[in-house]
């Protein structure tokens, strides 16, 4: 834009919907408006496909004087020769540069003896010299700068000054690390690859943009694009120049890649997705290549139904390379001892998951240790027709809770007797997960952000359905807090309680709390003790969470790592590790398992935990992540709010970027939603409301900054906060200030309702504010019930189950208090 305007040019501003249709683009561009300057990404412009380019683009009577290439790898010059017409005098430049320095950093014009010559086809392109003011430096993985071989592009200059996120001043000379790597040679850099592109593959380092590259050179290809799916199958798409068999693409890409770099899928496409900038769209062929599954899978179906056996047969042979035609596997083989390892069992129970069209929860294990037949077996149990009508996400099949909370029964259906498989979380801001797992069918229920907390007594009891003892409605009670237990771990407590109830193993319940001195620590709720207790190698903020398996606790570290922690012993399952201190809590997806979690290195990562996989990351666009993310089953959406004050939403599965809002001010609090809506508060003292899709829906002033993430009723569906101010509020889904309480302090922990066996009101609320004081209030009046005073600060958010509260202080102890109702 500044180059068309400061040199009086005219800009040709086209419409989004145009850029979709590549053929009346080209004749807008080319033939009715006669473009003379044209600077896109090489994805961009293979859109027009070969001809159009050679016909139109790059033809003899081409009005275009200037082609800038740029955003990504320069074509080779052998495709860029095939794009010209003999006659064509158009100026081709190489651009290169990152968004960090303002975009472009250095140039190359392919001079026009190269582009009319016959030889060096193969020659790499350059990426030039640097712009005026612009200093490029090349350094090694110690950070010394290099003048042959290997190494990173460190780009700035004494004028040229970019400030990035919170940044007002920088020091002088300040050079910015792109994550481009180059090779030096003779006083001229050619790329690389991108340092993220870069995957781990039998053994060797490989970038994914060397496959691209080399493939695009091949006849018969069009185009091509590359992903790393899921982290472990590298996955090629191909836009044919004409139709083609697969056999002989195969036979070429076997001749032309290196053994290592053959791809594991072949997916012929018509065109290859792009992003509104241009460059290939990698979340979205991620999407395709999992349709692409599905339907190869689905077309297989029938036969598989037919016959498990041969399928199962079938899908072992090929997995760990055994050849057409040999034996059949027999009953008592082993996978591990036929050649498999725990990749290739990762692979086998996601193909029969794609191919069941269902999870089958508990494969792997078997996969890893039983025999062919028990496999064959346990997959027949987990897919016979008993399963066919699952228990819903919201809890509609299969269990009654009591009067009040009313759950449909499924027709005609038992009692369910609840195995040790079950169990139930609690944490702070009233998140509740619940897994029931029936002795009948291996049914399962899995409930989130919404349901009574009587399902918690209900699967404490026994029997299954007792209900909790209200007292004498004729007297007037009293409530108290009466301490049950402290437990010190050495520094302050800012971590919140996470609750996980098994109602049949031997420790029904547990509490785990994270602190400032490095310690995990489970706690029994009953009396304190410590189960077990870990120390990890820096200050711990984030609140635990539980894997959907409920085998494994979350919890992130100021060192960078998010722990995987065994529930039962605390010992080290997995460690990830992000660029920078993790103060996000997890967060489980109840529907694939996956866990969340953000990091101030402004990543958002999903981890498939029981595989040790980070399945994706994403960028939250220059904001650090403080609060902790958000999973809506309805849609299925995942919601990310930062320091930036941006709420972004994603993907679950994928990663994608569904939309953005920029609030303006940081986000501390961490959102919440229901059915319609999402909740959030911000700095800026404003508490928001948005719709699914994106848009605005209502904003409330608080007279202070909001950095208590908000507390959705399971009853009323009202919804709670705490702001700076030192008020407590409550308000309706539609904008209305029911009631606020004023505290003797800001609030910044997450209030947390929760059933009252007093028949006065159905719900209470725990509050606590920054002083030390916890509140008990009405949640549908706002009426205090009782104060509390503990000898210390409170950042922690205060939990409750049953007659049991949890909280954290920064005199370095966690709390557990009985809540007593006594007659006045």
């Amino acid at each position: 834009m500044f180059i068309a305007l400061s040199s009086g040019a005219c800009l040709l501003v086209l419409q989004d919907p145009l850029k979709m249709m590549p053929q009346p683009m080209c004749k807008l561009l080319f033939d009715q408006h006669k473009v003379t300057v044209l600077q896109v990404t090489p994805t961009f412009l293979r859109r027009f496909g070969s001809h159009s380019i050679r016909s139109f683009v790059l033809s003899e009577k081409t009005f275009l004087r200037i082609l800038a290439l740029g955003g990504e790898q320069f074509p080779p010059l052998s495709v860029l020769k095939s794009w010209r017409q003999p006659g064509n005098n158009t100026r081709i430049f190489n651009l290169y540069g990152v968004t960090e320095v303002s975009s472009w950093a250095t140039y190359y014009e392919v001079p026009e003896s190269v582009l009319n010559s016959q030889s060096g086809l193969n020659d790499p392109v350059p990426l030039g010299n640097p712009l005026h003011g612009t200093m490029v430096e090349v350094r090694n993985d110690d950070g010394v700068r290099v003048e042959e071989g290997e190494g990173q592009v460190y780009l700035g200059g004494r004028r040229r000054i970019c400030f990035l996120d919170d940044e007002t001043t920088l020091p002088h000379g300040t050079m910015r690390a792109t994550g481009d790597w180059v090779r030096l040679q003779d006083g001229n850099m050619f790329y690389s690859g991108r340092k993220d592109n870069q995957i781990k593959r039998h053994g060797k380092r490989l970038n994914t943009e060397y496959i691209q590259q080399v493939v695009e050179e091949l006849d018969p290809v069009e185009s091509c694009a590359v992903i790393w799916f899921k982290a472990k199958q590298l996955v090629l798409f191909v836009v044919p120049k004409r139709p083609l068999e697969e056999k002989s693409l195969w036979r070429s890409l076997q001749a032309h890649l290196l053994s290592h770099a053959l791809p594991d899928h072949l997916v012929l496409v018509d065109s290859i997705p792009h992003t509104k900038h241009g460059k290939v769209d990698l979340s979205r062929l991620h999407l395709i290549y999992g349709d692409h599954l599905r339907e190869k899978m689905g077309a297989q179906l029938p036969h598989i139904t037919d016959g498990w056996w041969h399928s199962l047969q079938d899908l072992w042979k090929s997995l760990l390379g055994l050849p057409e035609g040999c034996p059949d596997v027999p009953e008592d083989s082993v996978f591990l001892l036929s050649g498999g390892d725990s990749l290739k069992a990762i692979r086998f129970h996601e193909k029969v998951e794609t191919l069941v069209g269902r999870p089958v929860p508990g494969l792997l294990e078997v996969l890893l240790s039983d025999t062919f037949l028990d496999i064959h077996r346990y997959i027949l149990k987990c897919t016979s027709p008993v399963m066919e009508t699952p228990t819903s996400v919201n809890g509609q099949h299969g269990v009654e809770i009591s009067e009040g909370y009313p759950i449909k029964r499924k027709a005609n259906a038992q009692k369910l007797h609840i195995t040790a498989a079950s169990f139930v979380s609690l944490s702070r801001g009233n998140r509740l997960f619940l897994q029931l797992c029936s002795e009948e069918a291996g049914q399962r229920c899995e409930v989130t952000n919404g349901l009574s907390q009587d399902l918690l007594w209900f699967l404490k009891r026994s029997d299954g359905g007792a209900k909790h003892t209200k007292p004498n409605p004729s007297s007037e009670q009293i409530m108290t807090l009466q301490e049950r237990w402290t437990s010190d771990t050495g520094k302050c407590v800012d971590a919140s309680p996470l609750f996980v109830i098994s109602p049949n193993e031997a420790s029904a319940s547990l509490v785990y709390v994270g602190s400032h001195s490095h310690r995990v620590q489970a706690l029994d709720l009953d009396t304190g003790a410590i189960v077990w207790e870990r120390i990890l190698e820096d200050r711990i903020e984030s609140s635990a969470a539980v894997t959907k398996c409920g085998k494994f606790i979350l919890v992130g570290c100021y060192d960078g790592g998010i722990y995987t922690l065994k529930r039962s012993s605390g010992d080290t399952h997995w460690i990830f590790t992000t660029g920078n201190a993790v103060k996000s809590s997890p967060t489980i997806d109840p529907v694939s398992g996956l866990a969340f979690i953000g990091s101030h290195d402004q990543y958002l990562y999903a981890l498939d935990v029981e595989a040790k996989q980070c399945v994706w990351r994403a960028h939250c666009e220059g904001g650090a992540v403080f609060s902790s993310p958000c999973i809506s089953t309805k849609p299925h959406h995942l919601y990310m709010a930062t320091l930036a004050g941006r709420l972004l939403a994603f993907n679950p599965l994928t990663g994608k970027k569904l939309w953005k809002i920029d609030i303006g001010k940081p986000v501390f609090s961490s959102a919440l939603c229901d059915q319609n809506h999402i909740f959030v508060g911000c700095v800026d003292a404003n508490f928001y409301c948005f719709s699914h899709t994106g848009e605005k829906v209502w904003q409330l002033p608080a007279d202070g900054p909001i950095f208590s993430s908000p507390c959705i009723s399971a009853l009323s569906k009202h919804i709670t906060f705490g702001s700076h101010d030192g008020f407590i509020y409550c308000c309706s889904a539609e904008a209305e200030i029911l009631w606020k309480y004023k505290t003797s302090s800001p609030v910044y922990a997450s209030p947390f309702t929760f059933p009252n066996p007093h028949p006065g009101s159905a719900e209470l609320l725990a509050a606590a504010s920054t002083d030390g004081n916890l509140w008990i209030l009405d949640a549908h009046s706002g009426r205090l019930i009782m104060r509390h005073t503990l000898e210390g600060e409170v950042f922690s958010s205060p939990v409750v189950y049953g007659s049991r509260l949890v909280v954290g202080c920064r005199n370095n102890l966690i709390y557990c208090f009985d809540l007593i109702w006594t007659i006045k």
